[in-house]
């Protein structure tokens, strides 16, 4: 598979990338924690059928150590055991988050109300910017076919 154009390598593209990578690098600097954020990053990725997001997040939290039977389970993270309470309510929240136009209420209050059982007030803006700026490079690789398999780990930075 070849991607429709050489996204990454047009100029325009690069000045687009510049601002969100500037936005995803205010949440990854963020108290939310690491494994949280790769873990809403694969969730999101896998609903929106993005193979380019898949591959580098899982394989970046590989590299930082995560499981392979939590990367196994994130697409069954409800009845899996390997999540803790914390990591259930972001997962929860990102796959609301990612499928607003799925649903007609968006984002439930029993959601909201739950994450913010686990994580304090700058954790959820970090939370809620993770899942749109996931959701933006989804749809950036998803419209452009960009393949997926090749990315190593730290790649981008």
């Amino acid at each position: 598979m070849d991607s429709r154009l050489n996204y990454f390598g047009n100029s325009l593209a690069g000045k687009v990338l510049k601002h969100i990578n500037s936005a995803g690098k205010a949440v990854s600097d963020s108290t939310l924690p690491a494994a949280t954020q790769e873990l809403v990053k694969i969730r999101a990725s896998q609903i929106n059928g993005c193979g380019f997001c898949t591959d580098m997040h899982t394989k970046d939290a590989a590299a930082a150590g995560e499981t392979a039977v939590r990367l196994n389970l994130v697409a069954a993270w409800r009845e899996a055991t390997v999540f803790t309470d914390a990591e259930r309510a972001a997962l929860e929240l990102a796959e609301q988050g990612t499928r607003i136009a799925d649903a007609a209420g968006g984002v439930t209050d029993e959601a909201w109300a739950n994450a913010t059982k686990h994580y304090d007030e700058d954790q959820l803006v970090a939370l809620i910017s993770l899942i749109a700026v996931i959701n933006t490079y989804n749809r950036i690789n998803v419209i452009n076919q960009q393949p997926a398999g090749s990315y190593q780990p730290g790649q981008f930075g």
